[in-house]
């Protein structure tokens, strides 16, 4: 069984070799990809890059509910987290967080149109993957695969 630590984890590992996320507002804006970040002196928290004009940073009081999905790239993770989004001005995390794939989106650190928004997680669902290959097999031969999936999902407290 694995236990809400191991999930968060999890969760965390994935999160930062994979890093893409669905991220809205609900009942607000919809769900785009974004690029999720983390950095050691932070932990626990989610940076993401984006623009002013982007509905994510215009529509967006400080501190608003928010959500994202992510799948890992080998579908082996899934999970939705809940958290609070807010404006960050925080030109030391910006310069922490630059990188290559960031400035190619931007005319420099001080583009005006630039906006590092952070991600203050609440709390996760994760699905793992239980192979549904081998739950068709397993339901060919008679043998239930609820079993399989029993350990398979957790939620998690991410604050």
């Amino acid at each position: 069984m694995t236990t809400e630590m191991e999930a968060a984890d999890k969760f965390w590992d994935a999160l930062k070799s994979d890093r893409t996320v669905m991220l809205g507002l609900p009942g607000r804006v919809d769900p785009r990809p974004m690029t999720a970040l983390t950095h050691e002196d932070t932990p626990g928290t989610i940076w993401i890059f984006s623009a002013h004009g982007n509905a994510l940073v215009d529509q967006n009081p400080q501190g608003s509910s928010a959500q994202f999905t992510f799948a890992s790239k080998n579908h082996g993770l899934f999970s939705t987290v809940t958290g609070r989004l807010t404006l960050d001005h925080d030109r030391a995390m910006i310069e922490a967080l630059w990188n290559p794939f960031i400035a190619a989106w931007y005319e420099g650190k001080e583009d005006p149109k630039l906006a590092l928004l952070r991600f203050d997680p609440d709390q996760a669902q994760v699905w793992f993957d239980a192979n549904s290959l081998f739950a068709g097999i397993k339901m060919l031969l008679g043998i239930d695969p609820k079993q399989d999936y029993q350990d398979k999902t957790a939620t998690i407290r991410l604050a």
